[in-house]
């Protein structure tokens, strides 16, 4: 009996040791591109959503994108959150965490460019011509102007900067409704919240509840320029082809469908 107990234990050895080295001998699965994580300014969410399907269409990598205003997502690079591309809706930003060593130098290009718009609900949309003089609060009413909190939302500085050069901004600023991003400020039109909004022209299509009535002049505030790049921290083998794509003849019909001014290099 214990013969053949030691048999039974001999041969349940000999067969698990068998599919031990027959499992060893499987190769392992080919390991997945690593996902691509990118900060954006929200601005770029129609363009950025439709150039990262294309993207992982052809290359299978999986690309996932946090939108908000410029300021905020710098800052959260700043307390270590993980991203591998930054791009910023203006230069101040991309300055700062360039200063903070929170992204690779070499890789920073001027991407985009964009224009100023002033929108109102669609229904309620007449031609207004911006220029100084213009008496805005008069237009506004009761009602508040949408833009970005000049302090922290790039469009919000340029809206800023382009009613104070205009002589406008001292008879507004009680009125202005300070949104979280440039999106958020374009929500608040849309939902009737607010008379007018100052926005950015690429995202006028992205509600369909708005409408352009005037354009500021391009000389009213400072230049609106996207920088693009790889943050510090980044060791993902698959950012720069991606970075590379952004920045090749490919994308060009992506962004200037929404609107964007692709930049010359």
């Amino acid at each position: 009996m214990a013969t053949g107990r030691r048999q039974w234990i001999k041969l349940a050895t000999a067969a698990l040791s068998a599919a031990w080295l027959g499992l060893s001998v499987i190769p392992a699965p080919a390991l997945a591109a690593e996902k691509i994580t990118v900060f954006a300014a929200a601005s770029m969410k129609n363009a950025l959503d439709n150039l990262d399907a294309a993207y992982t269409k052809k290359t299978g990598t999986q690309i996932t994108v946090s939108y908000a205003a410029s300021g905020p997502l710098a800052k959260q690079l700043e307390n270590g959150a993980p991203a591998d591309v930054f791009i910023s809706a203006d230069k101040n930003w991309m300055d700062y965490v360039a200063d903070k060593k929170l992204i690779k130098a070499d890789s920073r290009v001027d991407l985009l460019g964009n224009e100023l718009v002033l929108v109102a609900a669609k229904d309620k949309a007449k031609p207004v011509e911006i220029k100084q003089g213009l008496d805005l609060a008069a237009l506004l009413g009761d009602g508040r102007l949408a833009i970005g909190q000049p302090e922290s939302v790039p469009a919000g500085k340029y809206g800023k900067a382009a009613l104070e050069k205009l002589g406008l901004w001292s008879s507004v600023e009680k009125k202005v409704a300070g949104a979280e991003s440039v999106r958020a400020a374009l929500a608040l039109v849309s939902r009737g919240e607010a008379p007018f909004g100052i926005v950015y022209q690429t995202d006028v299509s992205a509600d369909p509840g708005v409408a352009v009535v005037g354009t500021f002049p391009e000389d009213s505030h400072p230049p609106i320029v996207y920088p693009i790049a790889i943050t510090a921290s980044s060791s993902n083998p698959d950012v720069q082809a991606y970075v590379d794509y952004l920045k090749s003849a490919k994308a060009v019909p992506f962004f200037e469908h929404e609107g964007f001014t692709v930049l010359k290099r």
